[in-house]
C-alpha cells in the first residue's frame, strides 16, 4: 500500500515539475499553444522568465525551460507573427521573481 502511494506521489510530482518545459515548433500545426510576444508587460497574459536548466523549470508559474527536442517538453509552442493569431500573449522578463500569470483565465493552456 505504501509503495503504491509513493509511486503515485512521485508520478504527480514528476508531472508538476515538467509542466513548464517547452519546445518551440517550426510549424503552427505542430504546436499545442500559439504564442505571441508582446512589447509591453501590461499587454501580456503571462510574464515568462527563461531558465538555464530544466531542473529550474516552474510549475505553470512562467519559468520556462526550452528543450532541444519535442519529446522532452510538456508543451509545444509556436511563435506567431500577429497578436490575433495567438492563444497566449507573453512578455519575457529579466528576473525570475517577475514571472507569473497576469490573466489567470489563460492558465489552463499551459497545463
Amino acid at each position: 500500500m505504501m509503495k503504491s502511494l509513493l509511486i503515485i506521489f512521485l508520478f504527480i510530482l514528476g508531472v508538476k515539475v515538467n509542466a513548464q518545459k517547452v519546445f518551440s515548433t517550426q510549424y503552427s500545426s505542430q504546436a499545442d499553444v500559439k504564442v505571441f510576444v508582446v512589447e509591453y508587460e501590461s499587454q501580456a497574459d503571462l510574464k515568462v522568465y527563461k531558465v538555464d536548466y530544466d531542473s529550474q523549470a516552474g510549475s505553470n508559474n512562467g519559468k520556462w525551460f526550452f528543450t532541444q527536442y519535442a519529446s522532452q517538453a510538456k508543451k509545444k509552442i509556436f511563435f506567431v507573427d500577429y497578436e490575433s493569431q495567438a492563444d497566449l500573449k507573453i512578455f519575457f522578463v529579466k528576473y525570475d521573481s517577475q514571472a507569473g500569470w497576469r490573466n489567470k483565465d489563460k492558465q489552463h493552456l499551459m497545463y
